[in-house]
């Protein structure tokens, strides 16, 4: 299991470098315009669609992906457009949160199935505008995620005593989310002084986040940790309901696409939208 990880690991990432990389946005909005796909694909058998189905749900979603792409949304988004994800994620995440796995079943298959192909649609978008903004920047918004979910699983281990939503996923400590925060925050520090100290093509989300004081930075910052979470929750809510382990095996080793991009579904757009309200 651990060599077939590795693997798949060293293949995704041979494949996303470059696109994040590249000086154009085609090349990555084309690459993970295929993971979105696949994402709604496992969004569709998660909810009970059989294979034509969920191929229709994979339709869906890169339709309404490739009709913003023409419509310019990445480059210029409607002013309304990122709060209303914001919205959606807080209130709705936390309601569903509070219904538990036994609430699910209880909304409409088509209310699902929307909902679902709608957050990874915002998510590509928001990939797509972080994209335009500049390297730094779009390294920055990944690696909140990144790094809370490393040092989530570091301090969970070490620490974890206090299960978090036990009957949704129960590997997941208060420790472990307090050890995510804590090394997102010392790692957004360390990237503030590094932009002011080697000036690269664009600001980092930490850098913008910081100039607007240190007290707003850190409950920004935070903020989007704990949205991180909250998506990684949503998704293993919907695993558990179909009683499944992973939303696919389409990612050897790491389960489906869904498992490696829950935490970014509500923590990319939630960031545009902070940066919105401060311009």
């Amino acid at each position: 299991m651990l060599k077939q990880r590795i693997i798949t690991a060293v293949i995704l990432l041979a494949l996303l470098l470059p696109a994040l990389l590249a000086s154009a946005t085609q090349p990555l909005a084309l690459l993970t315009l295929v993971m979105i796909a696949a994402a709604a694909w496992e969004w569709g058998r998660l909810n009970g669609l059989g294979i034509r189905g969920a191929l229709r749900c994979a339709a869906s979603c890169l339709v309404i992906c490739l009709l913003t792409w023409a419509a310019r949304w990445a480059y210029e988004p409607p002013l309304f457009l990122w709060p209303l994800v914001g919205v959606f994620w807080v209130l709705g995440g936390i309601w569903l949160i509070g219904r538990g796995v036994e609430g699910w079943p209880l909304i409409p298959r088509s209310v699902r199935l929307i909902g679902g192909v709608l957050a990874l649609w915002a998510c590509w978008l928001a990939m797509f505008q972080a994209k335009i903004s500049g390297v730094n920047f779009l390294f920055s918004l990944l690696l909140v995620v990144w790094m809370a979910d490393i040092a989530a699983y570091f301090s969970g281990r070490a620490f974890g005593r206090h299960k978090l939503a036990v009957h949704i996923s129960p590997g997941k400590s208060w420790e472990g989310v307090w050890g995510g925060m804590l090394g997102v925050i010392l790692m957004a520090g360390i990237w503030v002084w590094i932009d002011a100290q080697w000036p690269s093509d664009s600001l980092s989300l930490f850098s913008r986040l910081y100039a607007h004081g240190w007290f707003f930075f850190l409950l920004a910052t935070l903020f989007l940790v704990a949205m991180s979470v909250l998506g990684d929750l949503v998704e293993s809510l919907v695993k558990r309901s179909a009683d499944m382990k992973d939303s696919s095996h389409l990612l050897p080793g790491h389960g489906g696409v869904l498992d490696r991009v829950d935490a970014l579904l509500p923590t990319l757009p939630l960031a545009l939208m902070l940066l919105q309200s401060l311009q």
